[in-house]
Parts: C-alpha cells; sequence; structure tokens
C-alpha cells in the first residue's frame, strides 16, 4: 500500500560555483512522496529523477554535469592524464580467430579505433579483409556490435547491434560471399542472439515499448519468434510465450545438426529450467529436461547423439553431465566429469576432445581430457591469469587468449597433441610490464571467512602507509573476479598506485556456496569483506584511510554505495559506477525484478524489506555526515541499471554531506551500462574517474 503526494513546485534551482570554499551545488526540489511497506512509511523526496524524459529531470542532469566539469577541469593533470591515457590505449588488439565454414574471422582494434573491427582471412596465413566494420555503422562509434551468428550452411550471417549503450537488440543479416546487407531487421529484441535453422533463425523480443518509456519500463512478455529470410518482421513465427509469467526469459539455442532446439526459461531464481523440441519431428513439443531453476542447466554440445551439459545440480562447483537421445529428463542423466576441489568454469568440445577450465583461488587452470571425461594433461599456461578457448568440434586448429593484470590478451596457438602453445598474436603496449608484480593475499572477513585479493604495483614497493591504493570489487550474481588487463590503470600504477582486486562473497570463486553466502539475508557478508580488505590494507602498511579509494560497478556500485554509508571514516575517494542505489525500487524499472535471487525484494516481507532497507545505500545517508570525496557515474541509455538510482543518491548525497568533499555526478549521453561503449568516451570518463582519485587523495603524477 502506497501514499504519494506530488508537490507543485519547481525542480531546480541551479547556483553554480564556488562559494567559501565549497562546492555550490544544484538545489535539487524535494517532493512529498511516501511509500509505505509493512506499515513503515520511507520517504522518497527525489522521486520525480525517475522520470529520465521529463523537463525538468534534463535541467537537472545538465546543471549536475556543469558542476561537474567545473571542478574536473580545475584538476591541474586532467588533460596531461588524458593524453597519457590515450598513448597507453593505442595498442593493437587482436581476439582469437575462429572458423566459419573454411574461413577464419578474427576481432581488431587498431587501437583508437570506437569499436573493434572483424576481419576474415581465407588461410591463416592468408590476406586479412574486413569483413564488418561497426565504426561505419555511426558517425561517433555509438552503435556497437553485440553478436555474430552465421547459418549452417554458410551463406548468412546474421549479427546483433545495440544504440547508444542500450541492451536492446536490433538484428541484422548480411550474404557472406557479397557482403551485401538484406532486407531483414529484426527490432525491439533484447538479451538473444540468431540461432539459425534452415533458412531463417530464432529469437527472442519484447513488445514495443511506450515511447519515451523505452529505456526505464519494466520488460515484461519476453516471446521467442522464428524469422524466414526475405519476409518482414511482422511476419515472424511466435514459437513460444508463458503469459503466466511475464517476468522471465525465454531464450533458445539450436544443436550444430539442426535437429534440437533448445529452450532456456531464467529470471525467477538463480538458475534456469531446460527444455528441448525435436526439430526432426513436426508439430512436436517442447519436453521437460530440467524444470528446477535452483540449478545452472546448458548444453555445451550435442554430439553422436549425446548431450553434453554443464550444471550446478548436485555439485555447487559445476560439473559435466550427459544425456542420451530418448533419455532426456533429469533423473536419467549421467555423471561425466564430477565436481572437483577447483571450480568448474569452462567445457568445450575442440578437436575430439573436451578442454575443461578451472578456477583455483580465481585465476584459471585449463585441462585437456577425453571424450570420455579423463584427464589427459593439464594444458601449460605461460602465465597466471585468466583464459578462453576457440575451436570447434571438428577443428583441427585450436586458440587461447590469455590475460594477466600486466598482460594485455594474447592470443596462442595450441597443438592438443603436442600439449605446446605457441604465441600466435601478441599486442605491445607502451609502458614496460616486468617493473610490475602481481601478489594474491588472502585476509580474514568480519566472520572469519578466508577472502583472496589481488595487489599489482610497481616492484620495490615500499609498505610504509603512505601507497594509493584503488580497492575494487563486485560481489554477486555468481560472477568471478579474475586477473584482467587494463590500460587506463597505468598511469596510477606508474606512479605509485596499488591496484587491488578483491575477491568477495556473492561471486563465483568457490562455486554456489560462496555465490549464495553473499545473497539476500547474506548481503551484508560482502559488504563486510570489502570493509575487511581496505582495513587489511591498511593494518598491513600498504596504505592509508586518506590514500584510499574504492570503485565498483553495477552491483558492484552499490558495493561501493554501501561501504561508503556504513563506514565513511575508511575511504578518502568512493566512485560508485552505474550502481543500484535504490534496493526499495531496484525490481520496478525494466529488468531489474531478475536481481531478486541475488537481492530478494522489498515485497516479499518485513524481513527482507527491513534488512534491504538497512543497507540500501539511498536510505542509509545521513545528515551532516563527512562523505569520501565521490564522483558518481551514469548515463542516460543505460536501460539495465536507470539512471535513476544515482541521480537519486547523488542528490540526497549533496543533502547530507558536511561539504568538506566533493560529492559529484558525472552523466554520460549516448552511452549505457558500459557494454559497448566507444573507445572515445572510454578514454574521457576514465581521465575523468582517475583524475578525481588521483587529486582528492594527494597525488602529483608524472605524466
Amino acid at each position: 500500500m502506497k501514499k504519494v503526494f506530488l508537490l507543485a513546485a519547481g525542480a531546480l534551482a541551479v547556483s553554480c560555483g564556488q562559494q567559501q570554499g565549497k562546492i555550490a551545488y544544484p538545489v535539487t526540489a524535494k517532493v512529498d512522496t511516501v511509500d509505505v511497506y509493512f506499515g513503515t512509511e520511507v520517504a522518497d523526496p527525489y522521486r520525480w529523477l525517475e522520470n529520465d524524459t521529463s523537463e525538468a529531470t534534463t535541467e537537472w542532469v545538465k546543471a549536475q554535469n556543469e558542476v561537474t566539469n567545473r571542478y574536473l577541469s580545475q584538476i591541474p593533470f586532467r588533460q596531461k592524464l588524458y593524453d597519457r591515457l590515450k598513448r597507453v590505449a593505442d595498442y593493437e588488439r587482436m581476439g582469437t580467430p575462429f572458423k566459419e565454414h573454411g574461413r577464419y574471422y578474427f576481432f581488431k582494434n587498431d587501437g583508437l579505433q570506437n569499436q573493434s573491427v572483424l576481419y576474415v582471412q581465407d588461410a591463416l596465413d592468408g590476406e586479412p579483409r574486413v569483413f564488418l566494420d561497426p565504426n561505419q555503422l555511426s558517425i561517433d562509434g555509438t552503435v556497437a556490435l553485440t553478436g555474430l551468428s552465421f547459418s549452417n550452411d554458410g551463406r548468412y550471417m546474421a549479427y546483433t547491434i545495440s544504440r547508444s549503450g542500450s541492451d536492446w537488440t536490433e538484428i541484422y543479416v548480411m550474404d557472406t560471399e557479397s557482403g551485401r546487407l538484406l532486407d531483414d531487421h529484426i527490432e525491439w529484441a533484447k538479451f538473444t542472439g540468431a540461432a539459425w535453422q534452415k533458412d531463417g533463425f530464432y529469437y527472442s523480443a519484447y513488445d514495443a515499448p511506450t515511447k519515451g518509456k523505452e529505456f526505464s519500463n519494466v520488460n515484461e512478455n519476453h516471446k521467442v519468434y522464428y524469422h524466414k529470410i526475405g519476409t518482414p518482421q511482422s511476419q515472424d513465427k511466435l514459437v513460444y510465450q508463458n503469459t503466466a509469467y511475464p517476468k522471465r526469459f525465454y531464450t533458445v539455442s539450436v544443436s550444430r545438426d539442426e535437429t534440437m532446439l533448445f529452450l532456456y526459461e531464467s529470471g525467477e531464481k538463480r538458475g534456469n529450467a531446460l527444455y528441448v523440441k525435436d526439430l526432426k519431428r513436426v508439430g512436436a513439443d517442447f519436453m521437460p529436461m530440467a524444470t528446477d531453476m535452483d540449478y545452472q542447466y546448458a548444453p555445451v554440445e550435442v554430439d553422436k547423439g549425446q548431450i553434453y551439459l554443464f550444471t550446478n545440480y548436485g555439485a555447487p562447483r559445476n560439473r559435466l553431465m550427459v544425456a542420451a537421445s530418448g533419455k532426456l529428463s533429469l533423473k536419467d542423466w549421467k555423471e561425466l566429469v564430477p565436481e572437483q576441489e577447483s571450480v568448474l568454469s569452462g567445457a568445450e568440445i575442440i578437436g575430439g576432445r573436451l578442454i575443461l577450465t578451472y578456477d583455483k583461488d580465481a585465476s584459471q587452470h585449463a585441462y585437456v581430457c577425453g571424450m570420455d571425461g579423463k584427464v589427459e594433461y593439464e594444458i601449460k599456461l605461460p602465465v597466471l591469469g585468466s583464459v578462453g578457448f576457440s575451436g570447434k568440434p571438428d577443428d583441427k586448429e585450436c586458440f587461447y587468449s590469455l590475460t594477466s593484470f600486466t598482460i594485455p590478451g594474447t592470443v596462442y596457438k595450441y597443438d592438443m597433441d603436442k600439449n605446446t602453445s605457441e604465441v600466435f598474436r601478441a599486442p605491445q603496449v607502451n609502458f614496460d610490464a616486468d617493473s610490475f608484480v602481481t601478489e594474491q593475499v588472502f585476509y580474514t572477513s568480519k566472520d572469519g571467512t578466508k577472502v583472496p585479493m589481488f595487489l599489482t604495483y610497481k616492484k620495490g614497493l615500499k609498505k610504509d602507509g603512505s601507497n594509493p591504493v584503488l580497492l575494487y570489487g563486485y560481489g554477486g550474481f555468481n560472477i568471478s573476479l579474475g586477473p584482467s588487463f587494463s590500460p587506463y590503470r597505468i598511469p596510477f600504477l606508474e606512479n605509485g598506485g596499488v591496484y587491488a582486486q578483491a575477491n568477495l562473497r556473492g561471486g563465483s570463486e568457490y562455486g554456489e556456496e560462496w555465490h549464495v553466502a553473499g545473497t539476500k539475508l547474506q548481503k551484508q557478508n560482502v559488504f563486510d569483506d570489502f570493509i575487511a580488505a581496505a582495513e587489511y590494507l591498511i593494518a598491513n602498511d600498504y596504505t592509508a584511510k586518506e590514500k584510499l579509494a574504492i570503485m565498483g560497478g553495477s552491483n558492484g556500485g552499490l558495493l561501493v554505495g554501501a561501504c561508503m554509508t556504513q563506514r565513511p571514516d575508511l575511504f578518502r575517494v568512493a566512485i560508485p559506477q552505474v550502481g543500484v542505489m535504490d534496493m526499495l525500487r531496484y525490481h520496478k524499472f525494466t529488468i531489474g525484478w531478475n536481481w531478486a535471487s541475488d537481492y530478494g525484494t522489498s515485497e516479499d516481507s518485513r524481513e527482507m524489506f527491513e534488512y534491504l532497507k538497512g543497507y540500501s545505500p539511498l536510505h542509509n545517508l545521513k545528515a551532516g555526515t563527512t562523505y569520501p570525496a565521490t564522483l558518481v557515474t551514469t548515463a542516460d541509455h543505460d536501460d539495465r541499471v536507470v539512471p535513476a538510482h544515482s541521480f537519486k543518491f547523488a542528490a540526497t548525497l549533496q543533502a547530507c554531506n558536511d561539504g568538506t568533499n566533493p560529492t559529484l555526478i558525472r552523466i554520460d549521453s549516448k552511452a549505457g551500462h558500459g557494454s559497448g561503449k566507444p573507445v572515445g568516451k572510454v578514454l574521457e570518463e576514465q581521465s575523468d574517474i582517475y583524475s578525481f582519485i588521483m587529486y582528492n587523495i594527494g597525488m602529483q603524477p608524472d605524466l
């Protein structure tokens, strides 16, 4: 039950500039909006900022950006830092080759291209030529290529794009021989690729949204369609919908031999249900394989009548199972690769063998196995890091890309018979990787749990408590944070900074139990883990409170928001990026309902409501508090975590902060949650973020 009173007041009174050494923020109007949860009244004075298309919100965004830009422009080294970031980001990046119908494809970015370009070559030593250049799809690089799918006869390639960072997907089709773009065009698709069968493909989409609410309204009634090449979208055949559960996802995939259509149902619990349709039988229905959405079920491959399935059912650290044709129900599946001490994070069939990837203490190890699941040998990875493989069951070649905190993605060609790797493509970055080192430490959280953390810094670091530290975390949705390379950290590291990455509960680093330990009524464990990481870094003289910055995005933005409100004394700088800040209303926008498996909702029960309110960043800001120097970041086309979260949090933070430290918000335009953002925009954003961090922890970088 809710009671809502709206005050007819001006939305914004702008007062910019400096006043007595403090920042004069735009004065954000308040409305008398009150929600009632289980008898408890909760005020929401900035509810009007949820209307992202209103004139009042537009003016507020403009005013906030003016204040933020004015502050950032007075940082003396901002331009030099931008120039240095541009130099270190300007290196050739190549993806792993993948083979399609006798040709090799790969992505390459020359350095500062806004989007990576898809190339094709007839042989590995052949001359590459441009196959599809996403940079030609928009003048400013804000149209991103998000997926590819080749028809099984090799005649067509469907590709998906997003515009301005939105999750909304459009599908186009190319003739692979001529490169000609066909007339086929799919709109309002979401969370989908193109699953080919015969002369068409399956995809998932929503009904066209209400005009003006494309990026904020709740997404409901996900449907599966079949599109036949050469026909308009209006004639596409509805293949599946489930009106009984409008807030679930329904997506499909087709086996390589086009005999099986798999249907995935998700969005209710932590996993997914799995169904299959026999495409050899006209009029066949979807048959259930596994219906308990507490677990994950993912077909890896269909080979010789056997379905290889990746699952955590009965195995919190995952295992590989096999279903035989005709015995598809979960009760009839047979275990092929049992659960191990390390977490099985990847499985694929390449060259007639199984390649299995395991996470051990948040870094990856890979093994070659026979089709019987027996390990033949471990792949000798050149460095400890994160690895991804490329190849098909009938391919002779196998490639993998390997990255660490100091080594960008390097492509290796792997010989499975000899168990040897050779560098195939290695990027050259403008910095001395040998001058830096990464160590892994294990620290103790509040309840005694041991948590791993990676630390990267320049060799010869002195532990005297004076080093600038950037602590990063995520801690949610069964996502593991492994070693990864970012050129944007380089100037910070070169100037004596320490990059710390904590592997918090809520992720998948130690399997489903580690994940569940950071969800719902145990979510506080994630924040305790992050706070304990900061305390470890201080206690062990890596840094001091005055030199410590924290950053995280999306669920990681929630992490930063919760920790800076719980322990504002512990951090000097906070960067909550595209964060989930209103834990009482997150499920009321776009696909927010999908996160209830990790968070629970304010409507579930009084206990869940009180727990969420107890850590919700928006609802735990207190007037007169000295909060860390904060730069909130969001974007106007973020329809994953709508910008209203950041808007309301920033407005409340500015009202509550005692004025000692800057509390700013940076709102990007023609950008979304982060995926597909053009390099030019990334450079601008990262230079602003790192300028803010370095300036507020007292660094004077040599650039």
